[in-house]
């Protein structure tokens, strides 16, 4: 008698978790949306606050970066491309894993990022990944082409195949 009520018990709790799981996830690609949005598209760099936790590190290339200077590298990218639109292409979650596919597209009419305003526009995919922790972004993993960025904006001979 009791082993029906104990395996009810038991599928409960797993649908529960599952749909606990489910709800994280939806709420970590509303936040890695609400980067792309917000924060790389419309330049509302207030929202990093919100968005990102305040130990937060950019693991790059060359080394690990922390959130005041990944900030900085935004406002700079923002300041040679004013109508920077990234678009979310793919949106992937497991866990506290989310990976983004992205497209920038935009007109080098500033300066920043070391580049001085060609008038040139660019389109460069590219794939970030991050860990959200407690709904804000603590590490990220991203790659994009930047050379292609340097070709299309005329400051690198472009490398024929």
């Amino acid at each position: 008698m009791r082993k029906p009520i104990l395996l009810a018990s038991l599928a409960l709790v797993i649908l529960a978790t599952a749909a606990s799981a489910s709800d994280l996830t939806e709420r970590n690609k509303a936040v890695a949306r609400r980067v792309f949005e917000d924060v790389l598209s419309q330049g509302k760099l207030e929202a990093v606050d919100e968005l990102y936790a305040p130990d937060f590190v950019n693991h790059e290339l060359r080394g690990d970066v922390p959130l005041k200077e990944d900030r900085e590298s935004t406002r700079g990218w923002r300041a040679a491309f004013p109508n920077l639109e990234m678009k979310v292409e793919k949106l992937l979650a497991e866990g506290d894993l989310v990976s983004v596919v992205w497209l920038a597209r935009g007109v080098n009419t500033g300066d920043g990022k070391g580049l001085h305003a060609t008038g040139k526009s660019i389109e460069v995919r590219g794939v970030t990944v991050w860990r959200i922790v407690d709904g804000k972004i603590k590490e990220e993993w991203s790659a994009f082409d930047k050379l292609a960025v340097l070709q299309q904006l005329g400051l690198m001979p472009a490398v024929k195949p």
